[in-house]
């Protein structure tokens, strides 16, 4: 049930978005920061310190690794504005947020997720901000953090029930 709320939130936000040619940047610069939020807030609603944890790590290392790098490449930017192009810092913000979701969570809230971090994708490369190599680079950085630092969260039940001799032991395991 929770996992169908957030999977709603997720394209509630989305659908929501007004997405006019103008306000195409502004939207995906709301997404950018909504999705990792989202990701946040649910290791809250789930109960799951372990992921919070998780979550911050990738979040905080694709976050430090896409600066570092925007200052040691210094690639100019499609509109000219400066030289901190590559790799795109709002496609890894919401690739990064989108990853964690699908990886810890499940694909079920993970495609809303990742259609909506490409949507960011899109409007960088719209606005003139980074092109496609910028882009991918972010999202994969995200999502090899993700892949590094994030593990699948594993709901384990353990049953048991008396029997003739003994007892009968169950174990389910939902991943």
């Amino acid at each position: 049930m929770k996992k169908t709320i957030l999977t709603m939130g997720i394209c509630g936000l989305f659908a929501s978005t007004s997405v006019m040619a103008d306000e195409i940047e502004t939207a995906g610069d709301i997404i950018q920061i909504a999705i990792p939020l989202t990701a946040l807030v649910a290791t809250y609603t789930l109960d799951d310190p372990e992921g919070r944890k998780q979550f911050l790590w990738s979040y905080g290392s694709t976050f430090a690794i896409t600066h570092i790098l925007k200052r040691t490449v210094n690639k100019e930017r499609p509109d000219g504005s400066n030289t901190l192009s590559f790799p795109s810092g709002h496609t890894g913000s919401a690739f990064s947020g989108a990853s964690f979701l699908q990886k810890r969570y499940g694909w079920d809230v993970g495609v809303p997720a990742y259609i909506a971090a490409s949507f960011v994708g899109y409007s960088r490369v719209h606005a003139k901000k980074h092109d496609w190599v910028d882009v991918g680079a972010g999202a994969l950085l995200a999502v090899g953090m993700n892949q590094w630092f994030v593990t699948e969260k594993l709901d384990l039940d353990v049953g048991f029930m008396p029997i003739d001799k003994g007892w009968h032991v169950s174990l389910a395991m939902t991943f």
